[in-house]
């Protein structure tokens, strides 16, 4: 149950509504942006850490959530302009961005059209070039794109029944659920004619999503301001099943990890650091994409030190 001090507001914006959380709190706002599939409420324990120093709060974006689902919208020159709307509806001058994974996107291109309004940035294992050949390659070495999962499309009729299915099936989940992904939920799902628990965002959204985050290039070499910049350099601990998973497999996957996946991730982060050289990088050893929440101290630690220096 959603028991955090804040505010849940709506917003009309460049033609739809968009939902926020605001936890109040005074000085510069820190505005979160959330990764794909998840909603502002998956920040609930994270972002409050930080309202004694700033005023934070957290967008769910269009096809997200509790906000509003329209067929069209999710290229990258809405999903940015959506943002400047929202800043300006909320008469927000000029803030820090902290966003995760597919957040890139609006963090990037913002930064490029709107240097003006951005206090800081960072990104929370988020800063990727999908377009680069190392990117590229790291998804198609990874060798379990065609697993089968037993069970994977099986319908469900309870959230129960829903969260023990992806814990079940997707172990890097189980080792980070908690309340506040409980309480996320609830706001990305909902219940069929049939009765059955389906996501709120349409595939063909989903499709138009992974379309922009696919497309997308970074333009890193645009961004003026302090970076924070934070890696999760994965762990095949986290993607390990032992349930559907043969011997073959799991030895597979651990081999990625261990020796396919970190040349190629560092090729990534030194494409960064080359196109932001003033940036910080942090990398997190055997770290989780929800490094916010998997790795929370540590997060909060180098966030804390780089926002209020």
């Amino acid at each position: 149950m959603d028991t955090s001090a804040h505010k849940s507001e709506f917003v009309n914006v460049n033609g739809i509504r968009l939902h926020y959380l605001d936890w109040g709190g005074n000085g510069p706002v820190l505005l979160f942006l959330t990764g794909m599939g998840l909603s502002a409420y998956i920040y609930n324990k994270f972002a409050p850490r930080f309202t004694d120093k700033f005023h934070v709060i957290a967008v769910t974006r269009r096809g997200h959530g509790d906000s509003d689902y329209p067929e069209t919208g999710y290229d990258v020159d809405t999903l940015t302009e959506d943002l400047l709307q929202f800043m300006d509806k909320l008469e927000i001058d000029k803030a820090i961005l902290a966003g995760h994974s597919m957040a890139n996107v609006e963090l990037c291109h913002f930064s490029a059209l709107h240097p003006e309004r951005i206090l800081k940035l960072v990104f929370l294992d988020s800063a990727y070039d999908r377009t680069a050949p190392a990117f590229k390659a790291m998804v198609e070495k990874y060798p379990s794109m065609n697993l089968q999962i037993p069970g994977a499309k099986d319908d469900h009729y309870s959230i129960e029944d829903y969260v023990a299915a992806i814990k079940r099936n997707y172990p890097s989940f189980a080792a980070v659920w908690c309340d506040v992904m409980d309480e996320d939920l609830l706001h990305t799902v909902k219940k069929s004619p049939e009765g059955k628990i389906v996501d709120k965002m349409s595939d063909a959204i989903g499709q138009a999503l992974n379309a922009t985050l696919n497309s997308y290039t970074p333009e890193d070499s645009k961004i003026q301001c302090p970076v924070l910049n934070i890696y999760a350099n994965k762990s095949s601990d986290y993607y390990l099943s032992p349930d559907y998973m043969t011997e073959e497999q799991n030895g597979l996957l651990t081999e990625y990890f261990d020796t396919v996946r970190p040349p190629l991730q560092r090729e990534l982060i030194e494409q960064f650091q080359r196109s932001v050289p003033h940036a910080k990088i942090v990398e997190i050893s055997k770290g989780h994409h929800y490094c916010f929440i998997k790795h929370e101290e540590l997060v909060f630690d180098e966030m804390r030190k780089f926002l209020v220096p």
